[in-house]
Parts: structure tokens; sequence; C-alpha cells
């Protein structure tokens, strides 16, 4: 970590705090206390006063902001919705931006970890776009490939090293039918296992007490999110829930 950033991240926190950070890839950043607290200083200083603005600003530079060890108010959260079956992926296994069919997307995606009796066994894959569009073009099976729109765009990434922008949304929506209707559920989540690889995806087991802070919709870069399941539904056990608000959009999910 270079020491501007990490002098940004000192000024977050008052001086008599002290936190560990360390930067497992280029855009993620993971930020815990030396020493264990149940003080609530992710809103006590990272998220208090003038302090806010700047620390969203890092989300927005950064793309993925790790804080473990929180101890909040777990009324300031609503509880992740949607399930996944044997048989199909919910909406939530493939990569996007939250807000992607309303008018406007929030900023920031908070996501968090409670502290719970149960394990969570579920990670949650980040990475930043259009990578992930990049990625899910790249490791498309022959037998899905094969749509003449879809290689076009392949041989367009390949020949021009990315894709117009206006272009992007269009052909992750493509990929993705393509993908539900020409895999089976098996099939499509090794799909996505080989995506996460190829875009270095931050896909970390869950700690409790952690929150991820996730660049959704700003001028400079975003990230995308997905629920990303590791083991069959046969070989998942209980596990434990997330929280979600959007922190930079007053009164939403607040």
């Amino acid at each position: 970590m270079n020491a501007d950033l990490a002098s940004r991240i000192a000024a977050l926190h008052g001086p008599e705090h002290r936190f560990e950070f360390s930067q497992p890839r280029p855009f993620c950043v993971v930020i815990e206390p030396s020493v264990a607290t149940e003080r609530d200083f992710l809103h006590e200083d990272f998220l208090a006063g003038a302090r806010r603005q700047a620390f969203f600003s890092l989300v927005d530079d950064i793309g993925l902001v790790v804080i473990r060890g929180v101890h909040a108010d777990r009324s300031r959260y609503r509880d992740v919705r949607g399930r996944s079956s044997r048989g199909r992926l919910s909406q939530g296994e493939y990569f996007h931006h939250d807000g992607c069919s309303g008018p406007t997307k929030p900023r920031i995606v908070e996501i968090r970890c409670p502290h719970q009796n149960v394990p969570r066994m579920i990670a949650t894959a980040v990475a930043p776009f259009p990578e992930t569009v990049h990625a899910m073009l790249r490791a498309l099976p022959a037998r899905v490939g094969e749509d003449t729109e879809l290689r076009c765009f392949a041989e367009q990434l390949e020949r021009e090293g990315g894709l117009p922008h206006s272009q992007l949304d269009h052909v992750q929506g493509r990929v993705t039918r393509a993908i539900r209707r020409g895999l089976s559920a098996a099939d499509a989540r090794a799909y996505f296992r080989e995506v996460d690889r190829r875009c270095d995806a931050y896909d970390a087991p869950w700690q409790r007490g952690e929150s991820r802070f996730i660049a959704n919709a700003n001028a400079k870069h975003t990230m995308q999110h997905r629920r990303a399941y590791g083991m069959s539904h046969d070989e998942l056990g209980p596990t434990g829930r997330l929280l979600k608000r959007w922190p930079a959009d007053p009164g939403v999910l607040a």
C-alpha cells in the first residue's frame, strides 16, 4: 500500500484508535482495528461528520473497502433477499450493479455480515467493471459461444482490447441469457467460478462483523458483485445471513 493511500485511511479515524491495513487486490483495501472493540467505530469514525464524504471518496477511488470487526445497530440495515435452488441460479448469482433496473444506481453498496451464531458459508465475489464483462466473454464455453452476436463481440474484444462503454450492459445481458439457456445450474456455477478467477474477483470468506463497501456508480470506475457458491447445494449446510444498505443515498436502506 502506498503512503498516500495509508495517509488517507489514517485521516478517517481519530488518533486514539489504531487500525491495520492491507491491500489483497489493487481494487481492494481491508481495514480492521488493531485491538478488538465493541465500539461502533464505523459510524463514530469513518461515517461521522466531515469524514463521511472522505470515506465515500475513498471507496469511489479504490473500488472495494472492507472493514472488519464492526459492531453496528442492525436496524440501520435490511436483510439481503434472494435464494438460489439446486436447479436454477438466482439473479444475485450473476454479476451486477445494484439498482441496474431502476432510473438511478446507488453510489455505494454496503453489504455486512453481522455477528451471528452461524457463519456465512456462501461467498460474495466482487470485481471491477468492465473486467467482469470481458471475463464473461472469454470464459464462454464453445457450445454457448456459437451465438453469432456473442462471437462477434468476443472477436472485437480480442482485436481491440475492450468494448465501447455503450455496449457493455447489452453484452453482459446477452451472455447472461445465453448461460441461463445453455447450461445446467451446476455448469453455470462452474462457469462463473472461472469468470471470478479470470477477473481476480475478491471472494474471501465472510468474517462475522465485516462490512464491504462497493463502488457501485461513479464517474471513475465501478465494481460488480454476485453471490458465489463454492460448493453444491447438497454439500452446503446452514449459513449465516447478510445485511445491506446504500449508505451514500440518504433515506434509502439507511
